[in-house]
């Protein structure tokens, strides 16, 4: 079943439930692709772009998330909203690997390329994200590289 299909089926689910903010988050990501599509980039409707805007909308989340809670009491409503949209998202991303598979990558990248100064972190994610892109979350994967290189 294709991503949009998905999403329809979770939008049929949340109207018949009256789940308003899955129907809002839904509404806003097919919102983001009817633009893309009219944008007049020559984006097809398909997996790809669907994945593409549901990324591309989960780090923006993380990035509103993180300006929320700094907020304290008078963010609470939005970082609720906030972070359901997160989730609801990521069940369509693809599975990333946990942290001990990311430092194992980290820790063979290191060695292959006799890289020990913790001035380097930047080298070390680009190498691990060149072959890797899709397998790590580079938040998750910058935090081990700095934390390897720093002797830990």
């Amino acid at each position: 079943m294709s991503v949009k299909d998905q999403i329809e089926a979770k939008l049929r689910e949340a109207r018949l439930a009256r789940d308003e903010a899955t129907k809002n988050v839904i509404g806003m990501l097919k919102s983001k692709i009817l633009l893309e599509l009219k944008s007049g980039s020559g984006a097809e409707d398909n997996d790809a772009l669907w994945l593409d805007t549901i990324k591309s909308y989960v780090k923006q989340l993380k990035k509103t998330i993180a300006e929320y809670e700094k907020l304290g009491e008078r963010g609470q409503q939005l970082l609720a909203e906030s972070k359901f949209e997160l989730g609801f998202c990521e069940q369509f991303m693809p599975s990333r690997l946990d942290e001990a598979a990311t430092e194992a990558l980290v820790r063979e990248a290191a060695a292959a390329n006799n890289i020990t100064d913790p001035k380097q972190v930047g080298k070390l994610v680009g190498m691990v994200m060149k072959n890797h892109k899709d397998d790590v979350d580079s938040d998750l994967l910058k935090q081990v590289a700095t934390r390897v290189l720093s002797g830990g």
